[in-house]
């Protein structure tokens, strides 16, 4: 009876050696760790680029903070499933019936998040090289995009006041605009408001062509929303 309780611990402790072991082969300390610093590397420049070409309203720090914890908490998960085929199979079973309800209010958060995990899983296949080329040619494409404005019509909304009849002048100034859409027409005994959506580039005194038409009261030119971050 002895020798069989034995047995049965010698059989225990082999298997707890036996499975940490071919744990550390494939998996040693120095790896991880090498691997959670290019991680926090990698996650602080793309935090970085996100601080530095944010043109929009309210510049979120969690969210910078947020992009380096996903590129450090992607890293090791791609590195334990990566030589075990089952793991993997469970992991993408896992995520599958993941949902994130958190609205991402702009677009350009989603190219981020998207870089992040991107990274992760480079840096957790051991291919750092390759990971710091893509970090760093990826940083300098958003910052040229971010800063070298292409020329291009921008959309406007058009508030106009106006007398009747200078009606007939201000279709005239509009018509000229390859694009000009209507919105809204008001007729009062005051005169005629009316707003349209225009498209002109920035060297486009449209204002000042209008005001110098007489019995325009008013001119008013309003960025989009879309436009308004830009």
């Amino acid at each position: 009876m002895k020798n069989t309780a034995l047995s049965v611990t010698d059989i225990i402790k082999g298997s707890v050696v036996d499975t940490f072991s071919e744990q550390f082969q494939a998996l040693t300390p120095l790896s991880v760790v090498i691997a959670l610093a290019m991680g926090f590397l990698v996650g602080l420049v793309i935090a970085l680029v996100y601080r530095r070409c944010y043109r929009g309203v309210l510049y979120s720090p969690s969210f910078a903070v947020t992009l380096v914890m996903m590129t450090l908490i992607t890293t090791p998960v791609v590195m334990c499933i990566k030589s075990n085929i089952a793991l993997s199979m469970g992991m993408v079973g896992a995520l599958s019936i993941v949902r994130f309800r958190t609205a991402v209010k702009d677009p350009m958060d989603t190219v981020y998040m998207f870089w992040a995990l991107t990274m992760g899983i480079l840096l957790g296949a051991g291919l750092y090289l390759i990971a710091l080329v893509v970090v760093l040619g990826i940083s300098v494409c958003v910052v040229l995009l971010t800063f070298v404005k292409l020329p291009s019509a921008t959309s406007y909304l058009l508030v106009l006041h106006c007398e009747d009849a200078a009606m007939q002048a201000v279709q005239g100034v509009l018509n000229r605009l390859k694009y000009r859409r209507l919105r809204s027409k008001t007729v009062t005994q005051n005169g005629t408001e009316m707003t349209v959506e225009v498209r002109i580039s920035e060297r486009q005194d449209l204002v000042g062509q209008l005001l110098d038409i007489q019995g325009v009261y008013d001119a008013t030119l309003v960025a989009c929303q879309s436009e308004a971050g830009a």
